[in-house]
């Protein structure tokens, strides 16, 4: 598979028909100002960056370690974990060619597969000071999962984007539905003062949806694309009557629990869930996330602020200046719901401790589709 993608990639870098994608900074004080933007100072300071704060690329990642020896003698320039236990490859192009790099990323790719639970213990032990386990709740305040490794994704990182690198990820994306993507950063200076900026190819959630339904070993069912579980903590900070009257699901207290609810864009599913219970109701998003005092409702003929309506939930105001900690609302358009003293649940159903995530189980959808008599289309 390697050579045929290899093959591939050399037949792109004949094309040219795609323009890169451009960022520039411009300080707006009394005057506009271009800040000067250095290739030669990202490229030096990209990985040091990186390794320093791994957050820059993204917050749902844990660096496992830099420089990572394979079995044949080369070194993954970053290895890291997401909290679903999945891989992923971080190379840095450097001076490379794009075939160059993303080949040698294909070739330990080919390595990575084929990690084992235990193997990555190891590696992450040799390259940190202290457990996985430990590293593991310490970033996702969640344990390790028992599976590791079903899936991986390939991530290549420059401070410029060329018009061969784009052309061959889109290729190997849109024909091989291979789970790669490509995060640009530029570094700029204004005189004492640094600054990046991140730029990403292809939509990371596009990514993520390839990566999900290209399991190297088949351990994970297959995700649909459009089914999610929300986790709705019925109590003193949400209450399922407000739910179901305003239409939303929520979560709250903390940036754990409410990130996950980014992964729910317009028109997803969801199979609502309180804990303990069992699942409560079945609906479609309609507006996306955000902090609920931006949140409006529409009340018959007009709109009006989530915060300024009658709440069973009154702590649910909590925290309305803090993003981090304040409640995230989600629109939902009901399709079925009950009462939570009908909540639905029969042994061998799909539970999770995330606020939400994706609903891969068909016995999970099928029964509780059926609980609430509706017809899959």
């Amino acid at each position: 598979m390697v050579k045929v993608l290899e093959k591939a990639i050399r037949r792109l870098i004949e094309r040219r028909d795609k323009m890169p994608i451009e960022v520039s900074i411009w300080k707006v004080n009394d005057e506009v100002k271009k800040v000067v933007y250095s290739p030669i100072e990202s490229e030096k300071k990209l990985e040091d960056i990186l390794v320093k704060d791994l957050s820059i690329l993204s917050d749902d990642l844990l660096l496992i370690g830099r420089q990572i020896k394979t079995d044949y003698g080369k070194f993954i320039d970053m290895l890291a974990i997401d909290q679903e236990g999945n891989l992923s490859i971080i190379e840095l192009k450097r001076n490379r060619t794009p075939r160059e790099v993303v080949a040698q990323a294909l070739d330990y790719a080919s390595w990575v597969q084929n990690l084992s639970y235990d193997r990555i213990l190891d590696i992450f032990e040799d390259k940190q000071s202290i457990p996985l386990e430990e590293a593991f709740v310490n970033k996702f305040d969640a344990d390790l999962p028992d599976k590791l490794n079903e899936s991986h994704k390939l991530i290549i990182v420059s401070a410029q984007l060329d018009t061969e690198t784009e052309r061959i990820i889109n290729y190997l994306s849109n024909n091989y539905d291979l789970p790669i993507n490509a995060v640009f950063f530029r570094y700029f200076m204004e005189g004492n003062q640094e600054f990046i900026t991140r730029s990403w190819l292809l939509d990371p959630n596009v990514v993520e949806e390839k990566t999900s339904n290209t399991r190297s070993d088949g351990k994970k069912e297959k995700w649909n694309k459009q089914d999610f579980v929300v986790n709705f903590e019925d109590g003193k900070y949400r209450n399922w009557e407000d739910a179901t009257k305003y239409g939303f699901i929520s979560a709250g207290n903390g940036k754990w629990y409410s990130r996950t609810l980014n992964q729910l864009s317009i028109g997803a599913r969801v199979f609502c869930m309180i804990p303990k219970r069992g699942y409560v109701g079945i609906g479609r998003v309609i507006e996306e996330a955000k902090p609920i005092r931006d949140l409006l409702i529409n009340t018959g003929d007009k709109q009006e602020k989530l915060i300024d309506l009658p709440l069973q939930a009154k702590e649910m105001l909590h925290d309305l200046d803090n993003n981090e900690l304040c409640e995230h609302v989600v629109l939902i358009e009901w399709i079925k719901y009950t009462p939570k003293e009908k909540a639905f649940w029969t042994k061998g159903l799909k539970a999770n401790q995330n606020s939400a995530y994706k609903l891969r189980s068909q016995y999970t959808i099928e029964k509780v589709l059926d609980y609430f008599d509706i017809e899959e289309n």
